[in-house]
């Protein structure tokens, strides 16, 4: 950036700030920033002002691009806030350097464009790259910790485990599923999977297809797969797609379901009655040991 203008500009910073900060004032009540407090605004804009000034001085300062960018995006404000607001502080940082001049030429003119930008974009680009990666990485984050979640496999019993289904199923979602199921099986020495569908929303060709190779994935490692929480709804959709899900048990609930796969591994429920003698006389010789 030109020298001259620099000295206009660090000698008129508090100007030029208010003359911005009036401005992305406007942008909170039309948009993205609405909802935040004027405190929480106010302050945020001071600090993204004084970036802005200290990244032309090369000097070091308490809040790098680096970490405002990933505080904007702890915030949950847009990239847009970013590249709206350098464009603000460009547009009043030009005007505000020509109207110190009586009298300009189009040399000047194009002399004052060239040195802001030279000095606004390569902000515009380190904080949209940093905001970008900051991004990413989160997203990434989100996805692995959203993927563990998405298809749990869960010992209820010896014997006995069941992966409950919430959402849609699309393909990447259904290798998850698969490589889980084959997984948790072995580790759990599973005789009975329950896989419950009752929160999925919609079973169509796909869903089903991908639902029968892991239920015959399971029969071949020598486990038995048991579908529940089918609704009416979806045992009709699956009538009228012809979908055979003869191969393996289905039940209509989780508990019906339970109950099968109990006696699958030779185990049931009994409902014990205290008043019967023999239970009695059981208990009492235990508390007298």
């Amino acid at each position: 950036m030109d020298q001259k203008l620099k000295e206009i500009v660090f000698k008129n910073s508090d100007s030029i700030v208010h003359m911005w900060m009036e401005e992305i004032e406007t942008l909170k009540e039309e948009n993205y920033t609405s909802s935040v407090s004027d405190e929480l605004f106010e302050s945020t804009n001071r600090e993204f002002v004084n970036v802005i000034f200290t990244s032309i001085k090369n000097q070091s300062t308490s809040l790098t691009l680096e970490e405002f960018s990933e505080k904007l995006i702890n915030l949950g404000w847009p990239l847009s806030y970013i590249t709206d607001g350098l464009q603000v502080f460009r547009r009043v940082t030009i005007d505000f350097i020509l109207s110190q001049e009586e009298q300009v030429d189009s040399k000047y003119i194009s002399n004052v464009l060239q040195s802001v930008d030279s000095w606004t974009e390569p902000i515009i680009r380190k904080l949209v790259n940093e905001y970008s990666g900051s991004w990413e990485h989160i997203v990434s984050l989100q996805r692995i910790a959203l993927q563990e979640l998405s298809a749990p496999l869960i010992p209820v019993m010896d014997n006995i485990t069941i992966m409950p289904l919430i959402g849609t199923i699309d393909t990447e979602r259904a290798k998850l599923i698969m490589e889980n199921l084959l997984e948790g099986v072995m580790n759990h020495n599973s005789e009975v999977v329950l896989i419950d569908i009752t929160g999925v929303p919609v079973v169509d060709t796909m869903v089903a297809h991908h639902i029968i190779q892991a239920a015959e994935a399971v029969r071949l490692i020598g486990s038995t797969c048991i579908l529940v929480g089918i609704r009416p709804e979806i045992a009709q959709t699956i009538v009228n797609l012809g979908i055979d899900l003869g191969k393996f048990p289905t039940k209509s609930s989780l508990r019906k379901g339970f109950s099968a796969a109990l006696e699958i591994t030779d185990r049931k429920i009994v409902n014990l009655d205290t008043k019967d003698e023999g239970i009695v006389d059981m208990l009492d010789s235990l508390g007298e040991e």
